[in-house]
């Protein structure tokens, strides 16, 4: 009996110090943890910078090829700029509101600094 309880005891005392296996996920933008943290930070820099929508549509109407005089141009950057910056402010709340749900942001490019010179594309939620 004293054997068997030797036995016992350095079979388990072996599964408590033997490596664990544990799952392989990989750190990607795929993770929850990932996805998550980007929607927040986007959130937090969309309502921070949603102004810059303004100028940011000024310059890419008056890089258009139309013939408007440059106080049409003007005019339509700004209130085209306008309504970009108060989406992209909206769309920066609401992501900062449902961030512990991992979704794709709502605004491609996802921060108003990066491609700088393309229009906003305003996305509703894709999960992928």
């Amino acid at each position: 009996m004293r054997s068997i309880s030797k036995f016992a005891l350095v079979v388990s005392l072996s599964f408590l110090f033997s490596p664990q296996v544990m799952a392989d996920e990989e750190i990607t933008g795929n993770s929850y943890f990932n996805k998550a943290g980007l929607k927040l930070f986007s959130g937090i820099a969309n309502v921070a910078t949603g102004w810059i929508e303004l100028p940011k549509n000024i310059h890419l109407t008056g890089q258009k090829d139309t013939p408007a005089s440059g106080l049409t141009i003007v005019t339509l950057g700004v209130f085209q700029g306008a309504w970009y910056a108060i989406n992209r402010t909206g769309c920066g709340v609401l992501d900062l509101v449902t961030f512990m749900i991992p979704t794709n942001p709502l605004v491609d490019p996802i921060f108003v600094w990066n491609d700088f010179l393309r229009e906003t594309e305003f996305k509703g939620y894709q999960f992928n």
